[in-house]
């Protein structure tokens, strides 16, 4: 039964159109234990737009080490979400 109500409310969201915004909503909010404490302590994970989640980080330096790290993070958060939700990051 509770499956089923389960799958119910998934597919109203999905209706709705609120399921994918949901979805990055919650990438944003488990940003800090998808990536870990160092890099949330220098980063914050803003807005997610067609794909692309914007970070906003502190320093240029890790900036460019978190280009080098992309992928990585990317695959990190797509497995956390169990969906291919972010496709790119852009990191300022």
């Amino acid at each position: 039964m509770a499956r089923h109500i389960g799958t119910a409310i998934e597919s109203v969201l999905k209706q709705l159109g609120i399921g994918e915004r949901l979805r990055q909503y919650e990438i944003l909010e488990a940003w800090s234990s998808i990536v870990g404490e160092q890099i949330s302590n220098v980063t914050k994970a803003e807005h997610i737009r067609e794909g692309k989640l914007f970070v906003h980080v502190k320093h240029a330096t890790w900036r460019n080490e978190l280009v080098y790290l992309k992928k990585d993070i990317i695959d990190k958060i797509n497995t956390a979400m169990n969906q291919k939700i972010v496709k790119d990051i852009i990191f300022h």
